[in-house]
Parts: C-alpha cells; structure tokens; sequence
C-alpha cells in the first residue's frame, strides 16, 4: 500500500506542468562570470535587457547536443534580431568555454555558471538536467517559455512571435 502511495504521489508532482513565470530570489542571485572575468549576478543579467524579450541558452562547449543546435540558432537570431541572446556556459573550464565561443561564432552576450550545470541556485531553480536549455523571457521580464531542449521546438518560436 505504501508503494502505491509513493507511486501515485511521483506520477502527481511529475505531471505537474505548471511553470514559474518569475525566477526565485536564489536564482536572482546566483553569480556569473563575464567574459572579461567580472562578476555579475544573474538579476543583474536580466535588467540589462529590461523591455525586451531575452533568449537565454544554458550551454557548455563539450556538449555536442549544444553545437549541433548553433546553426538552427543563428537562423533564429536573424528572423529576430531585436531579441536579446543570453548564452550561459556550464563549462568548468573558462578557456574551453571562451575558445568555444569563437570556434563557434556565438553571437550575444556571455556569461559562464562556475558551478557547472549540477550545482548553484539558478540550475536548481529550473532543475537543469539536460544541454541544451532554452529559455524565453518576455519584455516585462517574466518567464515566457520555462524550458525546452531543442532549439526546433515550436515552443521557443511561439514565445519569441508572442506580442
């Protein structure tokens, strides 16, 4: 009886499809690494965009899950160039992501989670188990699209067109 209750208790969380619009104040808060080795918090990240729409990417350079997808970005950022591109490296090592970023061309604005993607406030706040995560920030900074993990789901475009 116990196990059954467990078993319907996983199935009813794991169902569960609603999605926070708004990030934790943890998350808020975790710190990020620029490319130029200043630190910045992740709230601070997002008021720099503040009234636009913002695509953050949660990538690493050794992912290839990651790389595959950069071309399909690209696409992406020329149908709509006035949305802002946030990639956010789970590298470890900040030479391999910087080299990374130039081998290849990603173009926006880079930050590096020095924990990795398994430890910190804003892998926890979106339960990042998988490279790549999108995610799609409206203009009043709330969380239009919580996450998907191919950069073709029709999620990401829906969000981005969405007035």
């Amino acid at each position: 009886m116990k196990r059954l209750i467990l078993l319907l208790f996983i199935v009813l969380v794991s169902c569960n499809k609603e999605q926070p619009t708004t990030f934790s104040e943890p998350a808020n808060l975790e710190m990020l690494v620029g490319v130029d080795g200043t630190k910045i918090t992740f709230r601070e990240v997002l008021y720099k965009h503040k009234g636009k729409k913002i695509l953050i990417d949660f990538w690493a350079s050794w992912c290839k899950d990651c790389i595959v997808g950069f071309p399909k970005l690209n696409q992406l950022q020329k149908e709509f160039p006035d949305v802002e591109y946030v990639f956010l490296s789970t590298d470890f090592s900040q030479p391999s992501w910087k080299k990374g970023i130039k081998k290849y061309k990603i173009k926006g604005e880079h930050y590096n989670l020095p924990k990795g993607m398994n430890d910190g406030d804003l892998v926890e706040f979106i339960n990042l188990s998988w490279i790549p995560t999108y995610m799609v920030i409206d203009e009043e900074g709330e969380i239009a699209l919580f996450k998907a993990t191919n950069i073709t789901d029709k999620a990401i475009r829906e969000a981005l067109e969405d007035n």
